[in-house]
């Protein structure tokens, strides 16, 4: 489906599926796209990456987020990537930033403003939007999937149950195997992908929300990188819900939960940025 082509009903959310965003691996790379209803302003927008640990998953599975968000007024872009078993890393976060690159790109037919473009994600996605927000300004994993010299520079970053530490043997605190990320791990990679060591006092705002009975991701991980984050001056907010397993937020009522907080932590990072100069939009 080619941009544009969505059917709108009044006071709805319009969803448009299976665009294509960018190339990755001599593929299209498709994504949804979650329009509010008819505004007449530039809108903020939220890109959207799934979770399934970086093996599964699919862009469908953050719909929820997609009508939630969608129906505060923002642009939301749920995009596919290349799973590990399709392409090793850094293919991963290429076609995230392949899919920042196209949402500035496009602003004028998303109705987007590209100054205020947020990300967030879910487990293997938290991962991916933190690693965006902490490289934007890095180069080295842009990759080439479309739209090359624009900026995938975001405003602000939103991680649920996010992996923010790799281990290769030893134990570290908050850490997950590196072997979830790659099948056959060299020496280092597991500092490389650890959004933790990326981190730096130009990272954008972070919010960050764990559950306490996570086996998945340790509650740690979360942790250990908002002390980081507070430890280098980032605005950095952390929600904890008591006794929540991974992937607690597919239950409706705490989705709601996490969305409300979502929307009042982007409200103060990305809608009053509007009054904030930023040369993001490259």
């Amino acid at each position: 489906m080619r941009l544009g082509d969505g059917m709108v009903e009044p006071g709805r959310v319009e969803v448009e599926r299976d665009v294509v965003f960018g190339t990755g691996g001599g593929r299209d790379l498709k994504c949804n796209v979650y329009r509010p209803p008819t505004s007449e302003e530039r809108l903020p927008g939220i890109l959207l990456i799934h979770g399934g640990g970086w093996r599964s998953g699919d862009r469908n599975q953050l719909h929820g987020y997609g009508i939630l968000l969608g129906r505060a007024g923002y642009v939301c872009v749920a995009s596919e990537y290349r799973l590990v078993g399709e392409s090793p890393w850094p293919a991963q976060i290429e076609d995230v930033k392949a899919a920042l690159r196209w949402m500035r790109a496009n602003a004028d037919a998303l109705h987007l403003d590209p100054d205020r473009i947020a990300v967030e994600g879910n487990s293997a996605g938290a991962h991916l939007a933190l690693f965006a927000a902490a490289t934007q300004h890095d180069d080295r994993y842009e990759g080439s999937g479309g739209n090359p010299g624009v900026s995938s520079a975001v405003r602000a970053a939103i991680g649920v149950y996010t992996p923010t530490v790799f281990r290769e043997e030893e134990k570290v605190r908050g850490s997950v195997p590196v072997q979830a990320i790659s099948d056959h791990p060299t020496p280092g990679l597991a500092q490389e992908v650890s959004p933790l060591h990326h981190l730096s006092a130009e990272c954008p705002p972070v919010l960050l929300i764990h559950g306490t009975a996570d086996t998945t991701v340790p509650v740690s991980a979360t942790m250990v990188a908002y002390d980081a984050l507070r430890n280098l001056g980032v605005p950095v907010e952390l929600h904890i819900y008591a006794e929540q397993a991974h992937a607690f937020d597919a239950d409706a009522r705490f989705g709601r939960r996490c969305a409300d907080a979502m929307l009042f932590f982007l409200e103060r990072y990305l809608l009053e940025a509007a009054a904030t100069p930023a040369a993001v939009s490259g």
